[in-house]
């Protein structure tokens, strides 16, 4: 909870309440459904939770702004990114029902409105979005394939719509593959532990 306190400081009461939720909620769902590997588990808000909010400090989501997660797993990024913007609108996506069923009980519990939780693949989906986020799912242009036609043209917050993908490693020959210009950010130029020295963001424009 120290880290995000430390890069967000600026939180409500009510958000500092909800992060500080987080840990006992996943503990506890966590313990029945393993979504997040239990290895990693005390690290949960430096490796999941701030990890997803590196998206904020890529994009600040404008009130009314649609994003998509896709592939949530547990509900990274769009859980701490729904804390964060509690007036955009946020749909977590995952194929797996398990995974979804911990997305609805956590949102549920953090009285978290403006989450949408879905057990479908984002190619089901007949409604538009303003951008799609997402944790490393799949190669970035087979992410692409699946979301762009998703994605409406405009601009609700920072940065205009478009997707918003949090990746780590050598990129260059798998963004080339995309096809689409893609600006890329050091999340360790905005965070300073070592666990972020390999992180980025990937944007690409709609």
């Amino acid at each position: 909870m120290d880290s995000i306190l430390k890069y967000f400081p600026e939180l409500s009461a009510l958000q500092k309440e909800r992060f500080a939720a987080l840990f006992p909620l996943y503990k506890e769902w966590n313990d029945r459904i393993n979504v997040i590997s239990r290895k990693d588990f005390d690290s949960l808000y430096l490796k999941h939770v701030l990890h997803s909010l590196a998206i904020a400090r890529a994009c600040r989501f404008e009130p009314g702004a649609r994003i998509v997660d896709v592939g949530c797993g547990g509900g990274f990024p769009s859980v701490p990114l729904a804390i964060l913007f509690p007036e955009a609108h946020f749909t977590s996506v995952d194929s797996i029902g398990k995974k979804i069923t911990v997305v609805r009980e956590v949102s549920a519990a953090l009285g978290l409105e403006n989450l949408t939780p879905l057990n479908c693949r984002i190619e089901q989906l007949d409604r538009r979005f303003d951008y799609a986020v997402s944790r490393a799912v799949t190669d970035m242009s087979t992410f692409v394939g699946w979301v762009w036609p998703k994605i409406e043209r405009g601009q609700r917050g920072s940065l205009p719509n478009g997707i918003l993908y949090l990746k780590g490693g050598e990129l260059a020959e798998e963004l080339a593959l995309t096809g689409r210009k893609c600006d890329i950010f050091d999340i360790g130029k905005w965070f300073d532990e070592e666990f972020f020295e390999t992180k980025r963001v990937v944007f690409i424009k709609k």
